[in-house]
């Protein structure tokens, strides 16, 4: 039922036009949000670790995203823009804006898109001078990161972090 005005009291709320009475939140409902969630969880420790990341690579003018699609075209030399971004776990339109930015700035050629979307993709010679600096500095975060979470636990669970991202409904 649809209310424009509401009355709040103590029990919830009620919608002045029908008398239509809302149940309060649940504050023990509310708190499970908070402390069981698993997309708030997921979320904060992915907004921390890119952050880490991406101030560490923002003096070569770099983003961890751009990073991730450089290293991975560089190294597994994807056949199309679908295959990559299923690699990347990244929407395909959001993985071809990067792409595009990328290219604007020198550091991919992309080439004609062809039968099922397929596309060669390969790096400049400023996009590979561009990774060759930035990893480095990727280790040095990497290393961090594993000091702060611990290198046994890290290893437990980088493996169980990619069946969240990639594994079956």
């Amino acid at each position: 039922m649809f209310c424009l005005k509401f009355n709040v009291t103590t029990q919830g709320f009620t919608c002045v036009y029908t008398r239509y009475k809302m149940p309060a939140m649940n504050k023990t409902i509310l708190e499970d949000v908070y402390s069981n969630c698993a997309c708030y969880r997921a979320r904060a420790a992915a907004r921390r670790v890119t952050r880490d990341y991406d101030d560490a690579l923002k003096p070569l003018g770099l983003k961890i995203t751009q990073f991730t699609v450089l290293a991975t075209i560089k190294g597994h030399k994807p056949s199309s823009t679908s295959k990559l971004a299923n690699g990347l776990a990244m929407e395909r339109t959001s993985l071809v804006r990067t792409l595009e930015l990328m290219q604007t700035k020198g550091w991919v050629r992309l080439g004609p898109e062809g039968y099922r979307r397929e596309q060669q993709m390969e790096l400049t010679a400023k996009g590979e001078a561009l990774l060759e600096k930035a990893l480095p500095v990727w280790r040095e975060v990497q290393t961090r990161f594993e000091n702060r979470v611990g290198k046994e636990r890290w290893d437990e669970n980088k493996d169980w972090l990619l069946d969240v991202a990639f594994g079956d409904d």
